[in-house]
Order: structure tokens, then C-alpha cells, then sequence
């Protein structure tokens, strides 16, 4: 599978066609999968090997994608770490004791393999059966700290920002820990047969370029260089990005994932011509009638220009009230255009 459109885009290497993939592709818009949520949890599905295999591979199934991401969550690793934390509905994690202190830290425990061991498993089977490459995925330091220390998700971030003002020396140590909390997990995945790894920054972009290259950049550049040895392509993604894109490559991945708040031409001149990019149709566009669909997905494509290490996908998640035939004809399109 080495030279599939996908892995191929990573490495920044011309394709015979572009890429595509969406961001919370295993589940949420898919019927299949709502039908499964209505008898399981969703941990008890992480948990569960068969049953997350087969939400992995209910998108590619249906949408034609050209690759599959591991159905997990960012806070998989805390929790297995021994951290409290659930996934409420409509809300997202939420942590029962918010870490505000240096003590705090001693909550946290290395990762072992061991630990998620039904991810080990999971991953085996997708391995084996998916026809495209899988993905496996992180929480970044800095975005686990988040939750950590707010308790749940937050428009503000200001119990974060005062500890990382307040408290360098226990912000550092709390992101290095988190770093190879995350590095190991993904060990896990690239170990057990993921192709590629992404890194899911989703909150860095509540932080200025100064903040995150100072207090954020070198606890996610510890996360790739702790998978380096096994080189797959990994990516870089976050929201609301577009000042933070230069640096985000700095941490050292191979692709940037590019919200729909920066045109992909722009991003590209920031980025240089080095780095892969992945992106950037706004989610809710595919609430629209097809034809404005299709612009967007044309205007993207057009920006491009044909440059290699284009991977199309949108600039955050599938919004839960996507039509799943709308995806499948983005794909058909991206294809047939790209």
C-alpha cells in the first residue's frame, strides 16, 4: 500500500489523482453507525475491537475514501493512564478532578502498550482487511492539557493560559509528561499497522504565535520526534491555525492540516514548498445545495494548481447532519478533477 494516492500526497510526491479522506468520517452523519451507537457507548465501542473496526470501515464502504482513520478518541490514552474522564453527549470530555496544581501531575503514569491493548487489537484487524491505509490518531500536548485543566471543553482557555503564564516550570513538565503519554500511544498504532498518524491540535489556535512557539511548539515537536524511527507520514492539524501554520510544520510533520478560515494557496505560501497540506472545505458547505458544493470543492482544487502533497479533506470534522451521499459525490468529484 505503500504507493497509495494517500501515503504518496504525505510524502509530498506527485499522484495520478488527488487524495480524499474527512475528519470524523467513522461516524456521526452514517446511519450504519448511528444504528450501532443506539445499543453501544461509545468507550464500549473503543473497547471493543470488532465492533470499532467496523465503524472504521463503515466510511470506506460508503464514501469511496482513500483512507480510513481509527475510530478512537483524543482522550483514549488519559483514560487509560488512569485519568477520569467521560464522554458526555453533546458536550465532549469532561474530567471529574480539573488539574490546577503541580500535585496534580502525579496523577499522571506512563503509557504501556499494554494499556490499550484493544486498540493494539483493533488496529491488527484494520491492518489486515481495510483496502486503503488506516490512520492513527492523537491528542497534542496542548490540547489534552486543555481538558485537563479546564475539565472540559472551554471558549476561553483561561484556566490553561494562567497556568501556562503563572506556572512555566509546571506547564513545562505537565506537557513534556503529555508528549510521551502521546508518543507512545502512537507507537502503539504505527506498531500494530497504521500507515500514518495524526497529531490533532484542535484548540492551539486560542494561542499567539509568541505563546505557542515558546510554551506549546517544543512539547509537540517531542511527539514527532518520539515516532520518527518508524517512519510513517504523520500530520499536524489544528483549528483556527492560520498564524500558527510555519510553526505547526516546525513541530515536524510531514502534512499540515489547513482549516477553511486560510485559502489552500495562502497556506501553501506560508507553509513553503516542502510540506504536504490537507484541507480545507468548511464542513458546512456540504449543508448546501450541490452546486455550491461543487464551486467550493473546484475552487479548492483550483488553487492547488496541480502542486503534489494536496490531500483534500475538510477543515474540521463532518458535521452530524451531512447528507452521506453529498461526501460520496465530493469524493467522486476530487477524483474525477484532481
Amino acid at each position: 500500500m505503500v504507493d497509495s494516492s494517500f501515503l504518496l500526497a504525505c510524502r509530498n510526491r506527485p499522484v495520478e489523482r488527488v487524495p480524499v479522506w474527512f475528519m470524523r468520517q467513522a461516524g456521526r452523519a452514517l446511519p450504519e453507525y448511528r444504528a450501532v451507537r443506539e445499543k453501544h457507548g461509545m468507550f464500549d465501542i473503543i473497547r471493543t475491537p470488532d465492533l470499532a473496526a467496523e465503524v472504521t470501515m463503515q466510511p470506506v464502504r460508503r464514501l469511496g475514501v482513500d483512507a480510513a482513520i481509527l475510530f478512537s478518541d483524543i482522550v483514549v490514552p488519559l483514560k487509560a493512564v488512569g485519568v477520569d474522564v467521560e464522554l458526555k453527549a453533546g458536550i465532549g470530555p469532561v474530567i471529574a478532578q480539573p488539574f490546577r496544581t503541580a500535585a496534580d501531575l502525579d496523577r499522571l503514569r506512563p503509557l504501556e502498550p499494554d494499556d490499550v491493548s484493544y486498540v493494539t487489537e483493533t488496529v491488527k484487524i484494520l491492518a489486515a482487511e481495510l483496502p486503503v491505509p488506516l490512520i492513527g490518531f492523537a491528542g497534542a500536548p496542548f490540547t489534552l492539557a486543555s481538558y485537563l485543566i479546564e475539565g472540559g471543553p472551554s471558549r476561553t482557555y483561561g484556566h490553561t493560559k494562567a497556568l501556562m503564564y503563572g506556572e512555566p516550570d509546571t506547564w513545562t513538565e505537565l506537557l513534556s509528561t503529555l508528549a510521551d503519554i502521546t508518543s507512545a500511544f502512537l507507537r502503539v498504532q504505527i506498531e500494530s499497522g497504521a500507515a500514518a498518524v495524526q497529531l490533532f491540535d484542535s484548540w492551539a489556535g486560542a494561542l499567539s504565535p509568541d505563546d505557542y512557539q515558546r510554551s506549546v511548539l517544543p512539547a509537540s515537536s517531542e511527539v514527532f520526534d518520539g515516532v520518527a524511527d518508524l517512519d510513517v507520514p504523520t500530520i499536524h492539524f489544528g483549528v483556527n491555525t492560520g498564524e500558527l501554520l510555519p510553526l505547526m510544520a516546525d513541530a515536524g510533520a510531514d502534512v499540515v492540516g489547513v482549516d477553511w478560515r486560510v485559502p489552500i494557496d495562502v497556506a501553501r505560501e506560508r507553509l513553503g514548498s516542502d510540506v504536504a497540506v490537507q484541507g480545507n472545505l468548511d464542513p458546512a458547505v456540504c449543508l448546501s445545495p450541490w452546486n455550491a458544493v461543487e464551486a467550493k470543492v473546484r475552487d479548492i482544487l483550483t488553487r492547488n494548481n496541480k502542486r503534489p502533497g494536496h490531500i483534500f479533506n475538510l477543515g474540521h470534522g463532518v458535521l452530524p447532519e451531512t447528507d452521506p451521499d453529498v461526501l460520496r459525490r465530493i469524493v467522486d468529484l476530487v477524483h474525477a478533477l484532481g
